[in-house]
């Protein structure tokens, strides 16, 4: 235990220096700043030093707003069907108040409802980053009880692999965004935390079924590792407050660039056995410019064990780190569906400008 706090607290230092350094690089114009980011991009990146994870985390998400899921109808007390929210409201849409009152919650959202008298509803959406007013009317569907006829969500919930953690206790996981599984949407959040996990079962992954990882979420204060401050198509950004209980080895590596990566053997690292471990995979493609953010490296599993327990790359795994000649390269988000032996990975610089 002291051996890791050294390195940490080495890698804390580490970390000041560089913000002294560049602390003092002011004088440098602006056009000159210009100049030189293309240069020196490749290099900066080669030296950060990042402690990689491998680690199961649960992760809870609340949006920012009340998403909406979609519209139903509903009969009304004169007998007949209404959908008083169709063409109004659209799945991806997210309610933020109703008739002047702010609304975070879905159960904000259904108190606002319980305690209508009238049918006119006022109600405050954001779509696409855009703030609009919807007015519609709700439907009596009997005495003194009205309804929107919308199917609402207000958080999110789910289990991922941390990728890394910086030396001011930030991390980075899962190398992909969660998105709705209703909309298909990005969640838009407002506030989320990282709880233990522990692996309780392995579903294999075949062709046509990805498998995955189950794990128990204990949600209380006490299981609470840190907090989620973004939710990126490059993963899950935040910071972790209890560093011990999430990390047993604190030993820095160097981040590498795309243009080091080499087609060839690596590593990945989860702790699909229960604890963390290093299985042996293969680079077959690096794509520096991909049509999606998180599909630049493709990968292929060769590590025995793991195909034996997995079948390769299952749902859970995302975020687990890649590791190559000693440098943390990126980080697995997707399996093929028809090859679980095969995925995708997303490159570590593309996760470090969320940081």
């Amino acid at each position: 235990m002291k051996k890791r706090r050294v390195y940490y607290r080495i890698f804390l230092s580490f970390t000041l220096a560089l913000a002294v350094f560049f602390a003092g690089m002011e004088w440098i114009t602006v056009r000159q700043q210009e100049t030189l980011k293309q240069e020196v991009s490749a290099k900066a990146i080669s030296k950060s030093m990042l402690i990689p994870g491998g680690m199961p985390i649960g992760i809870y998400m609340e949006t920012d707003g009340v998403i909406v899921l979609g519209t139903e109808k509903i009969k009304g007390m004169d007998g007949q069907n209404h959908e008083p929210s169709k063409h109004l409201l659209k799945a991806g849409d997210y309610i933020t108040g109703m008739n002047g009152s702010e609304i975070k919650t879905k159960k904000e959202l259904i108190k606002e409802v319980e305690q209508m008298d009238g049918k006119e509803v006022i109600l405050k959406i954001r779509r696409d980053g855009e703030a609009l007013n919807v007015k519609t009317e709700a439907v009596e569907s009997s005495p003194g009880k009205y309804q929107l006829g919308i199917w609402v969500r207000d958080s999110a919930q789910g289990l991922g692999t941390v990728t890394f953690l910086t030396g001011d206790s930030h991390f980075g996981a899962l190398g992909h965004g969660i998105h709705d599984t209703a909309t298909n949407t990005l969640l838009e959040i407002s506030d989320g935390k990282l709880y233990e996990t522990s692996i309780q079962n392995i579903q294999k992954g075949k062709k046509g079924s990805p498998g995955g990882i189950e794990g128990v979420i204990v949600y209380n204060n006490y299981h609470i590792l840190g907090r989620i401050d973004k939710n990126t198509d490059a993963g899950i950004y935040g910071t972790v407050d209890n560093i011990d209980k999430l990390f047993q080895e604190l030993t820095p590596i160097p981040a590498a660039p795309k243009e080091e990566i080499q087609e060839g053997d690596a590593t990945i690292r989860c702790a699909v056995e229960g604890e963390v471990k290093d299985y042996k995979i293969r680079i077959t493609k690096i794509d520096c410019n991909p049509k999606e953010l998180n599909k630049g490296i493709v990968l292929e599993v060769t590590d025995e064990r793991l195909l034996e327990l997995t079948g390769g790359i299952i749902q859970g795994m995302s975020g687990s780190p890649i590791i190559q000649n000693g440098k943390l390269v990126g980080a697995v988000t997707h399996v093929f569906v028809q090859d679980a032996s095969k995925g995708y990975g997303i490159f570590i610089e593309n996760m470090l400008n969320n940081v």
